[in-house]
């Protein structure tokens, strides 16, 4: 059990939904003196944003009402479990904002105490050795209609079932060769209770065990009596295992535990142009159709982190999506939206062109360059301002200019005056083209009066376009994202991976940013002013840094081509 103290319970927090009336509720009644709650990962695969909703969840309540919660790696099944994905997902709690103190456990510290509780359950009659193999145990099973039938191994004495069992713990008998089921209830109506596996042989090298047990626990054995053991007050799980309850319950009732925990069940998170299943992404890891776990396309933490998703974000989005009863699917966008909130708050203002078109200012002094200040970000006064050069040539994004342009496009195009981002108004003159006839640069020039990106006639250019001084800019490699599949139920059609998006990443090798963004500290996210939310990936190298967009930007000329089209 947890040697963390358990102050008195504060009162209810002001958010509710039904998990925190029930924490409440057994407060106030005098069930319960204090809140014990567990995130219980199994270490194989990094957590993904479902897991993210979890971890809220349980550290929340626990938080709120004064209580603890744990952190227990459920690595019953050593033929799947990973060092790295144990660190993975100690470092993805502790980045989402979460300390479990001294309540970390693994199921693995109590695999002494749950075969004794094994051996408790053979001796009561509770349980008995199985020599089915794992098909027939199915078809034994029968089906949601029809009940199923008693082994023909169901009756064995004890005493044969505690030798057999002993063996089985000393690896006598090959993988598969004999289970350890409950003897409860072949003819019930839940499944889960037709005589479930509690134990299986499993030859294989453990990550913490070693080699020291060749018999292991199924979840629904340990994840029970792991929680009565560490005194778990609330065990809160999804849905699915709202079926496995009666079984928690059943043993639980059949073993003398320590103490006596609830469990409670939530709807898992759903989310648009999203597949969470470890199964699944494991495979696109595995198939190289992404960079790794923490590709920025992931629904991974690592992957959101990577993308540039600050962690106060996906707090923000779980709190929004709520918890409850009911099985539903959340727009991507919320997450979206709550991670836009967080960044136009957050994140510093800096320039970024991706798709370069070179500017030359034929009336500005070629031998002179200049600092100009720009506000580090307009939503919040106190973020100060920073010194960009500006000099004679300048790179722009190539869509904003427009040799014809376009009703509604007010960019540069020939002969039209547009504002510098903090700098000056410049008019373009002519442009320049290659042989294919591909515009290569512009020639234009710039009014000196306007220093500052406002002009004493009061003339006001309808558009502002940002810049990067072509002899400061640092060239940079852009990754952009979108979503990983395109369609909102990936998978609905029969393939999931025929769904995959081939432009869910594009790259863009001839960036070129502001010198400020040379050694901006990977994980951080910056705006490019007009263009969206960009991280610094762990890609990046000295004088090449790579960046990840994280978000667009509303964008009212894409909605125009949008509707036009």
């Amino acid at each position: 059990m947890s040697t963390s103290p358990s102050p008195p319970p504060s009162p209810a927090p002001e958010r509710t939904d039904f998990i925190r009336e029930i924490v409440a509720a057994d407060l106030r009644e005098g069930r319960r003196t204090s809140v014990v709650t567990r995130f219980p990962p199994e270490p194989n695969g990094y957590l993904h944003i479902g897991h993210a909703k979890a971890i809220c969840l349980n550290f929340g309540v626990a938080a709120e009402f004064g209580g603890h919660c744990n952190l227990r790696f459920d690595d019953t099944n050593p033929l799947k479990e990973e060092q790295e994905y144990i660190d993975a997902i100690e470092g993805d709690v502790r980045w989402l904002g979460f300390d479990w103190g001294d309540g970390l456990h693994h199921a693995s510290d109590y695999f002494g105490q749950l075969y004794n509780w094994a051996v408790h359950l053979v001796r009561n009659g509770d349980a008995y050795v199985d020599d089915l193999s794992a098909e027939e145990i199915r078809t034994y099973r029968g089906t949601l209609t029809e009940p199923g039938r008693d082994s023909p191994f169901r009756q064995r004495p004890a005493g044969e079932n505690l030798d057999l069992l002993e063996r089985m713990r000393a690896g006598e008998f090959p993988n598969g060769a004999r289970v350890l089921r409950a003897k409860i209830d072949m003819a019930s109506p839940n499944i889960n209770l037709r005589d479930p596996v509690l134990y299986r042989i499993v030859h294989a090298t453990h990550p913490r065990t070693g080699d020291a047990w060749s018999i292991y626990p199924t979840y629904d054995f340990a994840h029970g009596q792991s929680d009565a053991i560490e005194g778990v007050t609330h065990s809160i799980c999804t849905l699915e295992f709202e079926i496995h309850r009666t079984l928690y319950d059943w043993l639980i009732d059949h073993l003398p535990v320590p103490s006596r925990p609830r469990q409670y069940e939530f709807a898992r998170l759903n989310l648009t142009y999203t597949i969470l299943s470890k199964r699944f992404l494991l495979r696109l890891v595995e198939d190289g159709r992404v960079r790794g776990w923490d590709d920025p396309r992931m629904p991974t933490i690592s992957g959101l982190r990577r993308r540039g998703f600050p962690s106060v974000g996906i707090r923000d989005f779980a709190e929004m999506v709520g918890v409850t009863k009911t099985d539903s699917v959340i727009e991507y966008g919320l997450l979206e939206y709550a991670v836009r909130q967080v960044l136009n708050r957050s994140s510093a203002r800096r320039f970024g062109v991706l798709d370069p078109l070179k500017v030359v200012i034929e009336n500005y002094p070629s031998s002179t360059s200049e600092s100009v200040d720009v506000p580090n970000n307009p939503e919040d006064p106190d973020a100060g301002a920073r010194s960009v050069p500006f000099g004679r040539e300048l790179w722009i994004e190539r869509d904003d200019f427009m040799e014809d342009p376009a009703p509604k496009f007010f960019r540069l195009a020939p002969g039209r005056e547009v504002r510098l981002r903090a700098a000056y108004f410049i008019t373009c003159r002519d442009a320049v083209k290659d042989a294919t006839g591909r515009v290569v640069e512009l020639r234009c020039t710039y009014d000196p009066a306007t220093c500052g990106g406002d002009a004493p006639d009061g003339r006001r250019p309808k558009a502002t376009l940002h810049w990067v001084s072509a002899t400061h800019a640092v060239p940079a490699e852009v990754r952009l994202y979108d979503h990983l599949y395109t369609r909102p139920d990936p998978g609905s059609g029969g393939d999931a991976l025929a769904d995959l998006n081939p432009e869910s990443e594009v790259v863009l090798a001839g960036a070129m940013v502001e010198p400020s963004l040379a050694d901006l500290p990977v994980g951080e996210t910056v705006q490019f002013e007009r263009l969206g939310y960009f991280a610094a990936d762990p890609d990046s190298r000295p004088g090449r840094p790579v960046f990840n967009r994280t978000l667009t930007l509303k964008d009212t000329w894409a909605k125009v081509q949008a509707r036009a089209n």
